[in-house]
């Protein structure tokens, strides 16, 4: 059985960072009062959020990971590959629907690319 190379983007780590501090923070405040307990879900779920979101492509696939769950996408269905004003990418699919890639950012497009086996053309290096 071969190994298939599989791109992996994921959120900067500083959220993880950040979702701890939060949590840690929280604590004095959520320990108050025992109905107070629920402010340490929002740190926690940032924290879930931050590490498991994202995307992964390999030459099969774009697998797009959120909190709970994820999506799987052939790589013929897709369309384009392109970038909206905000600099996040985004795949349209041949059935017309857009959907923005966790993660990955505009700059990010040609490492993306090449996880398919493909080469960009020389033009759009």
């Amino acid at each position: 059985m071969s190994r298939v190379h599989t791109v992996r983007f994921r959120h900067n780590q500083a959220i993880v960072v950040a979702a701890i501090v939060a949590f840690i923070g929280a604590l004095p405040l959520a320990t108050a009062r025992w109905w107070l307990l629920w402010v340490l879900l929002i740190p926690l779920a940032v924290l879930v959020w931050a590490w498991r979101s994202g995307t992964d492509a390999d030459p099969r696939e774009l697998r797009l990971r959120a909190l709970a769950g994820q999506r799987r996408i052939t790589w013929d269905r897709v369309a384009e590959l392109t970038a909206d004003p905000r600099g996040r990418a985004v795949v349209r699919l041949d059935d017309g629907e857009q959907l923005v890639l966790p993660a990955v950012r505009a700059a990010d497009l040609p490492r993306l690319i090449s996880a398919t086996g493909q080469e960009l053309p020389e033009s759009s290096r």
